[in-house]
Protein backbone atom coordinates (compact mmCIF):
# COMPACT_ATOMS: atom_id res chain seq x y z
CA UNK A 1 0.00 0.00 0.00
CA UNK A 2 1.60 3.41 -0.86
CA UNK A 3 2.52 5.52 2.03
CA UNK A 4 2.32 9.54 1.28
CA UNK A 5 4.84 11.41 2.95
CA UNK A 6 4.20 14.54 5.19
CA UNK A 7 5.51 16.75 2.89
CA UNK A 8 4.71 15.73 -0.07
CA UNK A 9 0.95 15.90 1.59
CA UNK A 10 1.24 19.47 2.50
CA UNK A 11 2.55 20.71 -0.74
CA UNK A 12 -0.46 19.00 -2.57
CA UNK A 13 -2.88 20.72 -0.05
CA UNK A 14 -1.29 24.01 -0.89
CA UNK A 15 -2.32 23.52 -4.31
CA UNK A 16 -5.68 22.66 -3.70
CA UNK A 17 -6.85 25.75 -1.79
CA UNK A 18 -8.18 26.64 -4.82
CA UNK A 19 -9.49 23.86 -7.31
CA UNK A 20 -10.80 22.41 -4.04
CA UNK A 21 -13.11 25.41 -3.55
CA UNK A 22 -15.12 25.07 -6.49
CA UNK A 23 -15.97 21.72 -5.67
CA UNK A 24 -16.57 22.10 -2.12
CA UNK A 25 -20.06 22.34 -0.63
CA UNK A 26 -19.38 23.18 2.76
CA UNK A 27 -16.29 23.70 4.80
CA UNK A 28 -15.12 23.14 8.53
CA UNK A 29 -16.29 25.40 10.87
CA UNK A 30 -15.34 26.21 14.33
CA UNK A 31 -12.53 23.48 14.55
CA UNK A 32 -10.00 26.22 14.43
CA UNK A 33 -11.79 28.48 17.13
CA UNK A 34 -8.96 29.10 19.12
CA UNK A 35 -11.05 30.34 21.75
CA UNK A 36 -12.11 26.65 22.27
CA UNK A 37 -9.88 24.60 24.72
CA UNK A 38 -11.48 20.98 22.36
CA UNK A 39 -11.20 22.07 18.70
CA UNK A 40 -14.71 20.33 17.05
CA UNK A 41 -14.14 16.80 15.10
CA UNK A 42 -13.87 17.57 11.50
CA UNK A 43 -15.19 14.45 9.18
CA UNK A 44 -13.96 14.76 5.74
CA UNK A 45 -16.72 13.36 3.12
CA UNK A 46 -15.43 12.74 -0.23
CA UNK A 47 -17.82 11.76 -2.95
CA UNK A 48 -17.22 10.26 -5.83
CA UNK A 49 -19.90 12.23 -8.02
CA UNK A 50 -23.15 13.64 -7.67
CA UNK A 51 -25.62 10.90 -9.25
CA UNK A 52 -28.94 10.21 -6.75
CA UNK A 53 -27.71 6.88 -5.20
CA UNK A 54 -24.00 8.56 -3.95
CA UNK A 55 -26.42 11.53 -2.81
CA UNK A 56 -28.75 9.47 -1.23
CA UNK A 57 -25.93 7.82 0.62
CA UNK A 58 -24.28 11.28 2.10
CA UNK A 59 -28.12 12.44 2.67
CA UNK A 60 -28.29 8.82 5.08
CA UNK A 61 -25.71 9.29 6.28
CA UNK A 62 -26.09 12.67 8.07
CA UNK A 63 -29.02 11.31 9.41
CA UNK A 64 -27.44 8.34 11.12
CA UNK A 65 -25.12 10.96 13.05
CA UNK A 66 -27.84 12.90 14.33
CA UNK A 67 -29.98 9.52 14.99
CA UNK A 68 -26.63 8.59 16.87
CA UNK A 69 -27.36 11.52 19.01
CA UNK A 70 -24.97 14.14 17.65
CA UNK A 71 -25.03 17.66 16.59
CA UNK A 72 -23.69 19.17 13.35
CA UNK A 73 -21.53 22.19 14.81
CA UNK A 74 -21.36 20.66 18.14
CA UNK A 75 -19.89 17.32 17.90
CA UNK A 76 -18.26 17.88 14.50
CA UNK A 77 -18.34 19.77 11.54
CA UNK A 78 -18.53 18.47 7.91
CA UNK A 79 -16.14 19.10 4.72
CA UNK A 80 -17.85 17.76 2.01
CA UNK A 81 -16.17 17.80 -1.30
CA UNK A 82 -17.33 16.43 -4.61
CA UNK A 83 -14.68 14.38 -7.18
CA UNK A 84 -16.76 14.90 -10.18
CA UNK A 85 -16.05 11.39 -10.91
CA UNK A 86 -12.38 12.16 -11.33
CA UNK A 87 -10.11 9.88 -10.08
CA UNK A 88 -7.09 11.94 -9.66
CA UNK A 89 -9.37 14.58 -8.05
CA UNK A 90 -10.54 12.01 -5.55
CA UNK A 91 -6.57 11.59 -4.64
CA UNK A 92 -6.12 14.98 -4.12
CA UNK A 93 -9.15 15.69 -1.81
CA UNK A 94 -8.21 12.53 0.02
CA UNK A 95 -4.94 14.08 0.41
CA UNK A 96 -6.26 17.33 1.68
CA UNK A 97 -8.15 15.64 4.52
CA UNK A 98 -4.80 14.45 5.70
CA UNK A 99 -3.12 17.82 5.45
CA UNK A 100 -5.81 19.49 7.71
CA UNK A 101 -6.08 16.92 10.22
CA UNK A 102 -9.59 15.40 9.56
CA UNK A 103 -11.07 12.98 12.74
CA UNK A 104 -12.72 11.37 10.44
CA UNK A 105 -12.75 10.33 6.67
CA UNK A 106 -15.62 9.10 4.80
CA UNK A 107 -15.44 7.67 1.17
CA UNK A 108 -18.61 7.22 -0.47
CA UNK A 109 -17.65 4.94 -3.68
CA UNK A 110 -15.10 2.99 -4.09
CA UNK A 111 -12.44 5.15 -6.08
CA UNK A 112 -13.18 7.77 -2.87
CA UNK A 113 -12.82 5.19 -0.29
CA UNK A 114 -10.02 3.95 -1.54
CA UNK A 115 -7.90 7.19 -1.91
CA UNK A 116 -9.01 8.13 1.57
CA UNK A 117 -7.80 5.06 3.13
CA UNK A 118 -4.41 5.78 1.08
CA UNK A 119 -3.91 9.30 2.15
CA UNK A 120 -5.37 8.36 5.61
CA UNK A 121 -2.42 5.22 6.61
CA UNK A 122 0.60 8.10 7.41
CA UNK A 123 -1.40 9.14 10.34
CA UNK A 124 -4.01 6.65 10.89
CA UNK A 125 -7.30 8.35 10.35
CA UNK A 126 -10.20 6.63 10.80
CA UNK A 127 -12.18 5.89 7.19
CA UNK A 128 -15.70 4.91 6.75
CA UNK A 129 -16.76 3.36 3.07
CA UNK A 130 -20.47 3.37 2.04
CA UNK A 131 -21.66 2.22 -1.38
CA UNK A 132 -18.98 -0.26 -1.95
CA UNK A 133 -20.32 -3.73 -3.32
CA UNK A 134 -16.73 -5.51 -2.81
CA UNK A 135 -14.56 -4.16 -0.14
CA UNK A 136 -12.17 -7.57 -0.03
CA UNK A 137 -11.78 -7.11 -3.80
CA UNK A 138 -11.20 -3.21 -3.27
CA UNK A 139 -8.56 -3.84 -0.22
CA UNK A 140 -10.68 -2.24 1.92
CA UNK A 141 -11.59 -5.31 4.63
CA UNK A 142 -8.54 -4.45 7.26
CA UNK A 143 -7.00 -1.92 9.19
CA UNK A 144 -8.64 1.54 10.02
CA UNK A 145 -11.64 1.01 8.27
CA UNK A 146 -15.11 -0.08 8.37
CA UNK A 147 -18.58 0.94 6.16
CA UNK A 148 -21.37 -1.03 3.99
CA UNK A 149 -21.06 -2.79 1.46
CA UNK A 150 -24.09 -2.65 -1.39
CA UNK A 151 -23.41 -5.22 -2.57
CA UNK A 152 -26.38 -5.69 -5.84
CA UNK A 153 -29.01 -8.52 -4.96
CA UNK A 154 -28.44 -9.63 -8.89
CA UNK A 155 -30.72 -12.80 -8.11
CA UNK A 156 -33.55 -10.68 -7.08
CA UNK A 157 -32.94 -8.55 -10.43
CA UNK A 158 -32.77 -11.76 -12.85
CA UNK A 159 -36.11 -12.63 -11.30
CA UNK A 160 -37.69 -9.95 -11.71
CA UNK A 161 -36.42 -9.68 -15.60
CA UNK A 162 -37.64 -13.33 -15.78
CA UNK A 163 -41.25 -12.16 -14.47
CA UNK A 164 -41.68 -9.78 -16.61
CA UNK A 165 -40.01 -10.74 -20.07
CA UNK A 166 -40.67 -14.25 -20.16
CA UNK A 167 -39.40 -14.50 -23.68
CA UNK A 168 -35.79 -13.14 -23.06
CA UNK A 169 -32.91 -14.49 -23.92
CA UNK A 170 -29.88 -12.70 -23.08
CA UNK A 171 -29.09 -9.36 -20.77
CA UNK A 172 -26.58 -6.95 -22.23
CA UNK A 173 -24.62 -4.96 -19.35
CA UNK A 174 -22.07 -2.26 -19.87
CA UNK A 175 -19.25 -2.23 -16.87
CA UNK A 176 -16.41 0.01 -15.97
CA UNK A 177 -13.21 -2.48 -15.78
CA UNK A 178 -11.69 -0.61 -13.18
CA UNK A 179 -14.16 -0.60 -10.75
CA UNK A 180 -13.76 -3.41 -8.59
CA UNK A 181 -17.20 -3.54 -7.70
CA UNK A 182 -18.27 -3.50 -11.65
CA UNK A 183 -16.03 -6.52 -12.24
CA UNK A 184 -17.63 -8.36 -9.53
CA UNK A 185 -20.96 -7.78 -9.74
CA UNK A 186 -20.56 -8.98 -13.55
CA UNK A 187 -18.85 -12.19 -12.13
CA UNK A 188 -22.47 -12.93 -10.26
CA UNK A 189 -24.66 -12.45 -13.29
CA UNK A 190 -22.15 -14.91 -15.44
CA UNK A 191 -22.30 -17.31 -12.57
CA UNK A 192 -26.35 -17.14 -11.57
CA UNK A 193 -27.94 -15.99 -15.58
CA UNK A 194 -27.50 -19.59 -17.24
CA UNK A 195 -30.43 -20.95 -13.36
CA UNK A 196 -32.52 -18.37 -15.26
CA UNK A 197 -32.56 -19.06 -19.13
CA UNK A 198 -30.40 -16.31 -19.41
CA UNK A 199 -26.84 -15.46 -21.28
CA UNK A 200 -25.05 -12.83 -19.94
CA UNK A 201 -23.34 -9.95 -23.22
CA UNK A 202 -21.15 -7.87 -21.11
CA UNK A 203 -19.00 -5.27 -22.43
CA UNK A 204 -16.29 -3.29 -20.55
CA UNK A 205 -15.49 0.21 -20.68
CA UNK A 206 -12.53 1.99 -19.13
CA UNK A 207 -14.18 5.64 -19.28
CA UNK A 208 -17.56 7.55 -19.63
CA UNK A 209 -17.01 8.60 -22.93
CA UNK A 210 -17.30 4.98 -24.37
CA UNK A 211 -20.46 4.55 -22.66
CA UNK A 212 -23.39 5.09 -25.30
CA UNK A 213 -20.66 3.71 -27.91
CA UNK A 214 -20.99 0.50 -25.79
CA UNK A 215 -24.78 0.55 -25.29
CA UNK A 216 -24.87 1.05 -29.33
CA UNK A 217 -22.86 -2.11 -29.16
CA UNK A 218 -25.39 -3.94 -27.52
CA UNK A 219 -28.42 -2.74 -29.17
CA UNK A 220 -26.90 -4.18 -32.42
CA UNK A 221 -26.57 -7.57 -31.04
CA UNK A 222 -29.99 -7.56 -30.39
CA UNK A 223 -30.19 -8.01 -26.38
CA UNK A 224 -33.32 -8.23 -25.15
CA UNK A 225 -32.65 -5.71 -21.78
CA UNK A 226 -30.10 -4.17 -20.47
CA UNK A 227 -29.21 -4.49 -16.59
CA UNK A 228 -27.64 -1.68 -14.94
CA UNK A 229 -25.43 -1.99 -12.00
CA UNK A 230 -24.20 0.65 -9.56
CA UNK A 231 -21.11 1.90 -11.70
CA UNK A 232 -20.00 5.75 -11.78
CA UNK A 233 -19.21 5.50 -15.29
CA UNK A 234 -22.73 4.44 -16.64
CA UNK A 235 -25.09 6.01 -14.12
CA UNK A 236 -23.49 8.92 -14.97
CA UNK A 237 -24.75 8.97 -18.35
CA UNK A 238 -28.51 7.16 -17.66
CA UNK A 239 -29.70 10.06 -19.43
CA UNK A 240 -28.11 9.31 -22.65
CA UNK A 241 -28.25 5.66 -22.45
CA UNK A 242 -32.08 5.56 -21.98
CA UNK A 243 -32.70 7.84 -24.67
CA UNK A 244 -31.11 5.08 -27.02
CA UNK A 245 -32.15 2.19 -25.64
CA UNK A 246 -36.15 3.62 -25.94
CA UNK A 247 -35.78 4.21 -29.24
CA UNK A 248 -34.76 0.72 -29.64
CA UNK A 249 -37.65 -1.05 -27.55
CA UNK A 250 -35.04 -2.04 -25.04
CA UNK A 251 -35.74 -1.76 -21.09
CA UNK A 252 -33.22 -1.45 -18.89
CA UNK A 253 -33.14 -2.29 -15.05
CA UNK A 254 -31.91 -0.41 -12.33
CA UNK A 255 -30.20 -1.16 -9.63
CA UNK A 256 -31.59 0.97 -7.27
CA UNK A 257 -34.66 3.46 -6.56
CA UNK A 258 -32.89 6.79 -7.99
CA UNK A 259 -32.58 4.84 -11.89
CA UNK A 260 -35.96 3.56 -12.19
CA UNK A 261 -37.37 7.46 -10.86
CA UNK A 262 -35.30 7.92 -13.90
CA UNK A 263 -36.46 6.21 -16.42
CA UNK A 264 -35.84 2.49 -15.90
CA UNK A 265 -38.32 0.02 -16.37
CA UNK A 266 -37.73 -1.66 -13.33
CA UNK A 267 -35.23 -3.24 -10.41
CA UNK A 268 -34.27 -5.30 -7.66
CA UNK A 269 -32.53 -2.39 -5.42
CA UNK A 270 -31.25 -1.42 -2.27
CA UNK A 271 -31.97 1.78 -0.19
CA UNK A 272 -29.28 3.91 -0.22
CA UNK A 273 -30.48 6.27 2.41
CA UNK A 274 -30.68 4.02 5.07
CA UNK A 275 -27.39 2.46 3.99
CA UNK A 276 -26.03 5.86 4.62
CA UNK A 277 -28.17 6.23 7.96
CA UNK A 278 -26.01 2.84 8.97
CA UNK A 279 -22.95 3.78 7.86
CA UNK A 280 -23.54 6.87 9.87
CA UNK A 281 -24.55 5.65 13.18
CA UNK A 282 -20.65 3.22 12.66
CA UNK A 283 -19.36 6.95 12.01
CA UNK A 284 -20.68 7.82 15.35
CA UNK A 285 -19.21 5.35 17.16
CA UNK A 286 -16.23 6.05 16.14
CA UNK A 287 -16.55 9.57 17.10
CA UNK A 288 -17.91 8.72 20.39
CA UNK A 289 -15.07 6.76 20.74
CA UNK A 290 -17.30 3.47 21.50
CA UNK A 291 -15.46 1.31 19.50
CA UNK A 292 -12.19 1.42 16.47
CA UNK A 293 -12.83 0.95 13.18
CA UNK A 294 -10.75 -2.18 13.33
CA UNK A 295 -13.63 -3.56 15.97
CA UNK A 296 -16.32 -2.74 13.76
CA UNK A 297 -16.98 -5.16 10.88
CA UNK A 298 -18.03 -4.14 7.65
CA UNK A 299 -21.70 -4.64 6.90
CA UNK A 300 -23.60 -6.24 3.95
CA UNK A 301 -27.02 -5.24 3.30
CA UNK A 302 -28.88 -7.97 2.07
CA UNK A 303 -32.41 -6.68 2.31
CA UNK A 304 -33.47 -5.23 -0.90
CA UNK A 305 -36.88 -3.60 -2.49
CA UNK A 306 -38.61 -4.18 -5.85
CA UNK A 307 -39.34 -0.91 -7.87
CA UNK A 308 -40.71 -0.90 -11.31
CA UNK A 309 -41.96 2.83 -13.35
CA UNK A 310 -45.44 2.10 -14.60
CA UNK A 311 -45.04 4.72 -17.11
CA UNK A 312 -42.05 3.57 -19.00
CA UNK A 313 -43.18 -0.42 -18.96
CA UNK A 314 -46.62 0.82 -20.42
CA UNK A 315 -44.14 2.28 -23.05
CA UNK A 316 -42.40 -0.88 -23.97
CA UNK A 317 -45.64 -2.80 -23.93
CA UNK A 318 -44.43 -4.91 -21.02
CA UNK A 319 -46.96 -6.50 -18.76
CA UNK A 320 -46.91 -5.94 -14.85
CA UNK A 321 -47.79 -9.61 -13.13
CA UNK A 322 -49.73 -9.18 -10.56
CA UNK A 323 -47.83 -10.77 -7.72
CA UNK A 324 -45.12 -7.85 -8.38
CA UNK A 325 -47.09 -5.05 -9.35
CA UNK A 326 -48.35 -5.45 -5.18
CA UNK A 327 -44.96 -5.66 -4.19
CA UNK A 328 -43.00 -3.54 -5.99
CA UNK A 329 -43.34 0.54 -5.14
CA UNK A 330 -44.55 2.50 -8.47
CA UNK A 331 -41.78 5.12 -9.24
CA UNK A 332 -43.68 6.75 -11.54
CA UNK A 333 -46.75 7.18 -9.37
CA UNK A 334 -43.96 8.89 -6.29
CA UNK A 335 -43.05 11.20 -8.98
CA UNK A 336 -46.76 12.39 -9.63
Amino acid sequence: MKTYKKLLTAALALGMTFSLAACSSSAPEGGDDESSSEPVPIIGISQYGEHGSLDNCREGFLKGLEEAGLVEGTDYVIDYKNASFDDNLAIQIAQAFSAEDADLMVGIATPSATACYAAAEDKDIPVIFTAITDPVGAKLDSGNITGTSDVLPVEGQLQLIRALQPEAKTIGIVYTTSEANSVYSVGVYEELAGQYGFTIDAIGVTAQSEVTQAVDTLISHKVDCLSNLTDNNVVGVLGSILEKTNDAGIPVYGSEIEQVKLGCAAGAGLEYVQLGIQTGKMAARVLKDEATCEEIPYEIIENYSLYVNSDVLKQLNIQLPEDIAGEAEDMAAAEE
